[in-house]
């Protein structure tokens, strides 16, 4: 049975009444009389303790703790969050052959995110490729191939606009609720040293990486193919190469010595979905959108299969949708091995 906790009216009206009673019951405890006073500062001081054990008693159980002492348990446990990571990459800059972009320097992205270039390049047959790095740490670090950067300090012979490759590698801190999940599986699960559920833990200890699913013998007698995703760092989730070969790295530090152990992005397929859709407008579309998003983030895994009924299911519920037609896909959508489901373009028509 939950404990009730007294309210502070509850404890006034009790207070009131013990001092009643002490007395005899002869004297009557008007709202500013000294003892009516002495009433409701002791109710107040109570009510006080009574909310600090009600934090206490949150406290105790993952699940209802408070984000700093859930990080402290989880720490106890050997389950510590994962820090935020810097986006790395390269960009192109032009200018007179010979030219020198000296470490250090600045980029700027029209936003105003910074990267620093990490060595000294020279310009050969006009051009050069700069290593850079964001200059802050997350996944706003993270750049499209053909980004358009900026020099605010110019530097000689070089153009003062330079173009981005792909640059990644940059998440965010790990969440609180992706802190909590891994400790309560870490609780429920002990380690195996090598089960599939140890490797999907280790995995899920890399920055960046917010899903994985584990294969064994995909690769032959003895392998362990391991695929991840990185949601909300990359556009489709899709890990890039760099925080592929991160997740590789910590594998081979934390695998069985008798296991081969592979890190491997997911082949990503779009999901191409044709909708008649009523009310057809933005606001509604956007709705939609969003929680195919949601399904796909939910039930989508590599060689999976996503269900026309699923697909139906999360249009209907979308705010403001009142009817709708799933023209294609008509069917139930599977995936060969390796391949995973990922949004891509939505056509929308009027029924």
């Amino acid at each position: 049975m939950p404990f009730d906790r007294p309210t502070l009216d509850t404890l006034i009206a009790r207070s009131s009444a013990t001092i009643t009673s002490r007395l005899g019951g002869a004297v009557s405890l008007l709202r500013r009389s000294v003892l009516g006073v002495l009433a409701r500062m002791d109710a107040a001081g109570r009510h006080g303790l009574y909310g600090y054990l009600d934090w206490i008693s949150r406290q105790i159980m993952p699940d209802t703790a408070d984000a700093e002492i859930m990080e402290r348990g989880a720490f106890i446990w050997g389950v510590e969050r994962t820090g935020a990571s810097t986006a790395t990459g390269t960009a192109t800059v032009s200018g007179t052959t010979g030219a020198v972009v000296p470490a250090g320097t600045v980029l700027r992205r029209a936003d105003g995110a910074e990267y620093n270039v990490v060595s000294e390049a020279v310009l050969a047959d006009g051009a050069a490729t700069l290593d850079i790095q964001a200059s802050v740490t997350g996944a706003d670090g993270n750049l499209a191939a053909g980004t358009m950067l900026s020099l605010p300090s110019p530097v000689a012979g070089v153009v003062s606009t330079a173009v981005s490759s792909e640059v990644t590698g940059g998440a965010d801190a790990e969440p609180d609720q992706s802190l909590l999940a891994r400790l309560l599986a870490r609780i429920r699960q002990a380690p195996h040293g090598g089960a599939d559920f140890d490797y999907k833990a280790w995995a899920l200890e890399v920055p960046g990486v917010t899903r994985a699913w584990v294969y064994p013998k995909e690769m032959g007698s003895g392998t362990v193919t391991v695929r991840a995703m990185t949601d909300g760092v990359t556009d489709d989730g899709i890990p890039a190469s760099a925080t592929i070969a991160a997740l590789q790295d910590h594998l081979d530090g934390v695998r069985p010595i008798t296991a081969d152990v592979y890190a491997v992005a997911p082949i990503p397929v779009p999901l191409n979905p044709r909708i008649a859709l009523v009310p057809n407008t933005a606001a509604v579309r956007a709705a939609v959108a969003a929680e195919l998003a949601d399904l796909l983030l939910r039930e989508a895994e590599p060689g999976g299969t996503i269900l026309i009924s699923r697909l139906r299911e999360a249009v209907s519920v979308a705010a403001g949708e009142s009817d709708h037609v799933l023209v294609s896909p008509s069917a139930n959508v599977t995936h060969a091995t390796g391949e995973i489901a990922v949004l891509g373009t939505t056509t929308w028509e009027d029924i």
